[in-house]
């Protein structure tokens, strides 16, 4: 198999299985408190990248980080797992899934915003557009297409859903400074992460072991959406010749998430969920073309 269908293979492996975390979410909330699920599932995640340190023969790398390494890697398990999965999955308990998994898909528009004022960046009048179209998809998602009242059905959920797309957008421009292996780096995150929600729920919520009904959506949350897929994402990055071959599949990702949250969910898909969907990817692929024509 050629290198860029190896690709196209795990990056369409990781969309897929993106595509399915919105529903596994919502699905395996019936069971257990939103913390509950981050806490679980963190275990789960921990598992496999520990396992793929020692199958990879990095564990010797934990011993060769810094002070500085670690303590950045404390800074950057606070914005995620921890920060951003905190407001997501309370995001995703309080809306329907279609409208928590879809606006927290503007987390692209967040990164321009935020290159700003964190990378000195500027944009330009295409850039703006692009920023504008997206966030007119928002308003007709959290107004289900009521645009005129301007009235948001769930401020709450929707400010939470918007909200974890600026956390994800941060942790990535900090985590692009961050040379170190990658998978290495995503462990000591991920552990440090995993304190911080013990932490959490020591003080504020009760431990308890999850019903059996939501062990598989805890085990396939910890699997696909924490673990597993990152390692697919960074291997198609590897083996593809530009970026670009992989990184505008990931557009298949929230159209194919809507189709498995009215299969799996139940959930009847609106058309302002839709049309805003369309609008929010509009104003991404705006913005690469913007990107595009600077290079």
């Amino acid at each position: 198999m050629k290198n860029q269908n190896k690709a196209y293979f795990f990056a369409l492996s990781a969309i897929l299985f993106w595509s399915t975390i919105a529903s596994a979410f919502k699905l395996t909330l019936r069971y257990l408190d939103f913390l509950q699920l981050i806490l679980f599932a963190s275990v789960i995640s921990l598992t496999i990248l520990f396992i793929f340190l020692v199958i990879q023969g990095k564990i010797s790398l934990l011993k060769q980080l810094t002070l500085k390494q670690y303590l950045n890697s404390a800074f950057l398990g606070f914005l995620n797992p921890f920060l951003y999965y905190v407001i997501l999955l309370k995001a995703y308990s309080i809306l329907p899934a279609q409208e928590a998994g879809t606006l927290n898909y503007t987390w692209p528009v967040m990164l321009v915003l935020l290159s700003i004022p964190l990378l000195k960046q500027k944009i330009g009048i295409i850039s703006m557009l692009a920023i504008i179209t997206s966030f007119f998809g928002v308003v007709i998602i959290g107004t289900r297409g009521d645009l005129f009242s301007l009235q948001f059905n769930n401020p709450l959920g929707v400010s939470l859903a918007v909200g974890s797309s600026v956390v994800w957008a941060l942790y990535w421009i900090f985590n692009i400074r961050d040379k170190r292996d990658e998978i290495v780096k995503l462990f000591v995150n991920f552990v440090f992460g995993f304190v911080y929600i013990l932490v959490l729920m020591v003080f504020t919520s009760k431990i308890s072991l999850p019903a059996s009904k939501a062990i598989p959506g805890i085990t396939y949350v910890g699997l696909f959406e924490m673990g597993i897929t990152y390692i697919l994402w960074l291997k198609a990055l590897k083996y593809s010749e530009t970026t670009a071959r992989v990184s505008n599949l990931i557009f298949l990702s929230p159209f194919l998430s809507l189709f498995f949250i009215n299969i799996f969910v139940g959930e009847k898909i609106l058309f302002s969920t839709i049309i805003g969907l369309i609008f929010i990817v509009g104003g991404i692929l705006l913005q690469q073309y913007s990107q595009y024509n600077k290079t």
